[in-house]
């Protein structure tokens, strides 16, 4: 998306990078995001998640408490996306300084 990549958002993912704790990141996403876009960014990972891992749909679905239609979203971005949620999935599951 050549929309996306400017200068300015080049600079929000830099400041995202220098976050260092997880308290750091309720910090700054609750100063930046209503807790309702927290909330459906953490619940599509979820989701990504669990779709990696063989959930069908109606288990996502009751999982997350999403839309199918979200949830197919996630599963295209899974497919043919950029293979941002793989990176964080993998990287999470090996217990990177990013867990809890």
């Amino acid at each position: 998306m050549k929309q996306l990549r400017t200068k300015e958002v080049d600079e929000l993912f830099e400041a995202i990078l220098s976050l260092e704790t997880v308290d750091e990141c309720y910090k700054f996403f609750e100063d930046a995001c209503t807790v309702k876009e927290i909330i459906d960014i953490s619940q599509r990972l979820k989701a990504a998640k669990m779709l990696r891992s063989g959930a069908n749909y109606v288990d996502v679905c009751t999982g997350t408490g999403m839309s199918t239609a979200t949830i197919s979203r996630v599963s295209k971005c899974l497919e043919y996306g950029k293979g941002g949620y793989d990176i964080v999935i993998e990287r999470t599951a090996e217990g990177g300084k990013n867990e809890l």
